[in-house]
């Protein structure tokens, strides 16, 4: 790699993991208020996958002419600063890359980000750790925002997928709003679940007060929910019709600095359970791909670029 240029992964023609290349993107010096950010750890999210499938641009979302970037959220060090700046070179951070239209992500080896959408890394936190929570931490938290705060009488949250990224913060961060906390998730997970102050089950029934439908049941997960009661999901565009005066919302995931200086603080305190399942160079983004989309992953593959 040359000074002027950084690799990071991409997709032209989507098509899944065989359709991921590594190419070399000119370095963007930082303007007022944003900072370079030299990668030192990407994770993979599910949204990536889809991204490489093509969905998106399938929907009409993504309209890159030459290329599309992988991967949304990242942990490493500040190595440049633009005006405006108060973060010092060598500060850790973490942060996401937000929306779909661009044409490289934080599978890379350089970001220049708005530091308005970063929070620092508290001292004892790896940056591999710590590249896991923006995307799935904020989501978590956004979902709660849609929750509300439980009631009296209708507290009882099902969240489907707790064993899972989204799922295991929420059902932490539920408990703070009141909220009785209910885990679906499979049997080898009960430990894990339970380990968050949930309850656990394999198998559900309808009648909860509230469905946060982290697994992606869609339908299955409407039906769990009682009239008039709450479906939040994490596909946005995506939510099934709603029926039986139930309020059917979806989570959008965005930055918001303030937010995951805190859940960062959390996981290092170790309050949220953030997971790496294995970590991979660059090069091995489609093998990483193709790992998490056979399913049963607990923890984030991290790419270190």
């Amino acid at each position: 790699m040359s000074t002027s240029t950084f690799r990071a992964a991409v997709v032209r023609d989507p098509g899944g993991p065989d359709s991921i290349e590594i190419i070399d993107v000119p370095v963007r010096e930082p303007g007022r208020g944003e900072v370079r950010v030299a990668v030192a750890a990407a994770a993979v999210n599910p949204v990536d996958l889809a991204v490489a499938a093509g969905l998106f641009h399938a929907r009409g979302v993504i309209h890159q002419p030459d290329h599309t970037g992988l991967g949304w959220d990242f942990a490493g060090t500040v190595v440049a600063t633009g005006p405006d700046v108060d973060l010092a070179v060598g500060t850790r951070v973490a942060g996401l890359v937000d929306g779909f239209d661009r044409d490289h992500g934080s599978y890379a080896e350089q970001l220049t980000v708005p530091v308005a959408k970063l929070a620092v890394v508290p001292d004892g936190l790896d940056l591999s750790t710590a590249s896991t929570v923006p995307v799935n931490g904020l989501a978590a938290a956004g979902i709660l925002d849609l929750l509300g705060d439980a009631t009296p009488g209708a507290d009882r949250l099902l969240v489907t997928g707790a064993a899972g990224a989204v799922g295991g913060y929420l059902a932490v961060l539920a408990a703070d709003r009141g909220w009785r906390v209910t885990g679906l998730a499979r049997p080898a997970d009960e430990e894990f679940v339970r380990g968050l102050g949930a309850e656990f089950v394999t198998h559900a029934e309808p009648g909860w007060d509230a469905v946060a439908d982290c697994a992606v049941f869609q339908e299955r997960a409407l039906a769990l929910v009682r009239d008039g009661g709450t479906l939040v999901g994490v596909q946005p565009g995506n939510a099934p019709a709603t029926e039986r005066g139930i309020t059917v919302r979806t989570v959008v995931a965005g930055p918001d600095s303030t937010r995951l200086d805190d859940l960062l603080g959390r996981v290092a305190a170790g309050e949220l359970p953030a997971r790496v399942h294995a970590a991979v160079p660059l090069d091995q983004v489609p093998d990483a791909h193709r790992a998490v989309a056979g399913g049963g992953v607990r923890g984030r593959y991290v790419i270190h670029p």
